[in-house]
């Protein structure tokens, strides 16, 4: 059964650093094969944040994020990360980790894409 399970989310200050991380126990290669971070924030629709490749080499972020956040992963773990910094108030959400997306300029934004997501953690940053 393919499972994921986010942790590391916290209250912080604007201007923070936080890194999440996202354990993940994955049966089938089509669904390591591209790795992504979404967040909804309150009261709006989910969004991408981050997607990553299966060899690290494809990696996407939001505008939002680009040059503040970092995406990484460990298959020998079996973990992803989502390195934040400089984090902001509308960076606020819930963050959910996924599985079995298609990491390509195109579709990384698709969240349909995505077979398997984890329960998600909060994230909430104050001014």
């Amino acid at each position: 059964q393919e499972q994921l399970v986010e942790s590391g989310g916290d209250s912080v200050q604007a201007g923070d650093t936080l890194r999440l991380s996202c354990a993940y126990s994955l049966t089938y290669t089509y669904t390591k094969n591209c790795l992504g971070w979404f967040r909804q924030p309150p009261g709006k629709e989910r969004e991408e944040v981050a997607a990553i490749n299966l060899g690290g080499d494809l990696i996407y972020y939001s505008d939002s994020v680009e040059g503040r956040f970092a995406i990484s992963r460990d298959n020998a773990k079996n973990m992803m990360y989502l390195q934040m910094d400089n984090l902001k108030p509308e960076d606020t959400g819930t963050y959910y980790c996924a599985a079995g997306g298609r990491c390509s300029r195109d579709f990384w934004r698709r969240a349909d894409y995505f077979d398997h997501w984890g329960q998600g953690t909060q994230v909430t940053v104050s001014s």
